[in-house]
């Protein structure tokens, strides 16, 4: 292999948004990620929305009325 082409593959923390914290190896120091294997609902076995930038809220606002486009009931003309 040729010398100075290759990142440098070193030890990194990787840290979970619910506080989970373990060490594994990559070119970066330091990574930040959503969602790991202790939150993870297909590990956990418990039903739990991962909702990023508030989609999940936002899509239960838009439906809550019932009025949003094709869902309204049509009125018939006469």
């Amino acid at each position: 292999m040729r010398d100075g082409i290759h990142p440098n593959y070193q030890e990194t923390t990787v840290t979970c948004g619910c506080g989970n914290k373990f060490t594994t190896r990559s070119v970066r120091s330091e990574l930040k990620i959503d969602i790991c294997n202790q939150c993870h609902p297909f590990y956990t076995g418990k039903l739990k929305y991962v909702d990023t930038a508030g989609r999940i809220d936002k899509f239960q606002k838009k439906f809550a009325a019932g009025t949003y486009g094709s869902l309204a009931s049509k009125s018939k003309k006469k």
